[in-house]
């Protein structure tokens, strides 16, 4: 449960600093919060790998659940474009972290 925990904080604080990112666009100021943001999500991601995460797993949730999260947030906040195309890619993406997921997990043998 430790590891789910560690990097639902791990994507919340990336996409925090890549909202701020967009943000210090018009005010320099918020640049404090993009290098906090990501310098907390990068060492959250390490201590999801501790727990065992394999690191594709790690990094396909993390860059996928943080890739639609900002789209999604940067069309509410920022008035961002977020079309049809933009949502058939992020299912694209979901679908090959998937992929991953199942891929990374060891064959049951066979009796």
């Amino acid at each position: 449960m430790r590891k789910w925990v560690l990097l639902g904080a791990a994507i919340v604080t990336e996409v925090a600093a890549t909202l701020a990112l967009r943000a210090a666009h018009d005010h320099v100021a918020w640049m404090v919060a993009v290098v906090a943001g990501y310098a907390c999500a990068f060492t959250l991601l390490t201590l999801v790998l501790r727990e065992g995460v394999p690191v594709g797993v790690t990094y396909g949730i993390w860059g996928a659940t943080g890739t639609a999260l900002t789209a999604v947030l940067a069309s509410l906040i920022f008035r961002d474009p977020f079309t049809w195309p933009i949502a058939l890619g992020i299912g694209l993406i979901i679908a090959g972290v998937l992929f991953i997921e199942f891929g990374s997990r060891p064959e049951a043998p066979t009796p």
